[in-house]
């Protein structure tokens, strides 16, 4: 647990914000790379990534404090909504204020949302993979106790009282990578636009469940029927993907034939 990266003078700059960084950036990279596989100009990559970063910071922001109000913001200062820097984003909030603010953007210059979001879907599994070690390194995320050989333990202040806990950070880091590799070789291979995103969105739901399931940081009350509430939202996620992926398969077949 390192929740410093570095300091610029006095100033501390979090090791969250470093690797959110570093998962924006690759994420661009290697999705403009995979642009050009399909005659997609990086400026238009690069001009919806901005849209996809503020509507990912908003969207997680926002779900995270309506989320934990009452844990963490109740009491505090109002100013406390936007220490962003001191870590508390929600994934899935994250991944839905994206969607929305990537598909506002590209309506209205009039681009094939579902070319571009199969150019971005393998790069948002590879950014997920810089999220989760930035959430080690804050320790946020961890793991229920365990005697594993692999346990980690953070500090004895921290919530876990230094007990030995699954690294679920870790399984989500390794978890998201493998996404990324598999949706990065099926690109290659798609039959229709919008195939790649629904398999992230079914991949990414079924994935994040695994690793749920090794959680134990969650409040008694964000448990419902033995289920995280990450593991409820999963379900409507993995369904989306499954509905999205027939939508546009049939939308694809009545054009051809």
């Amino acid at each position: 647990m390192h929740p410093i990266a570095f300091y610029v003078g006095s100033l501390p700059i979090r090791a969250y914000g470093v690797m959110m960084a570093l998962a924006f950036l690759a994420g661009l990279y290697t999705a403009t790379r995979r642009a050009r596989l399909v005659n997609v100009s990086g400026e238009i990559i690069a001009d919806v990534t901005l849209w996809l970063m503020l509507g990912s910071i908003v969207g997680a922001r926002f779900v995270y404090v309506t989320t934990y109000w009452k844990q963490e913001f109740a009491n505090q200062p109002f100013r406390e909504v936007f220490m962003i820097q001191h870590g508390g984003l929600v994934f899935y909030g994250g991944l839905i204020g994206a969607a929305l603010a990537g598909i506002i953007f590209l309506t209205w210059k009039k681009l094939p949302v579902w070319k571009i979001a199969d150019i971005l879907a393998p790069s948002i599994a590879l950014g997920s993979v810089f999220g989760r070690i930035g959430c080690l390194l804050n320790g946020c995320c961890y793991g229920y106790a365990c005697d594993l050989p692999w346990a980690i333990h953070f500090p004895a202040d921290h919530a876990t009282a230094g007990v030995a806990v699954h690294p679920t950070e870790i399984y989500d880091a390794l978890l998201n990578l493998v996404l990324y590799l598999a949706l990065a070789g099926l690109f290659r291979r798609k039959k229709f636009d919008g195939q790649i995103f629904a398999f992230y969105l079914m991949g990414y739901a079924i994935f994040r469940s695994l690793a749920e399931h090794f959680r134990g940081d969650y409040p008694t009350d964000h448990i419902h029927h033995g289920l995280t509430s990450a593991q409820v939202v999963s379900v409507g996620i993995f369904t989306t993907g499954v509905a999205l992926w027939f939508w546009l398969k049939r939308k694809t077949q009545a054009k051809t034939n």
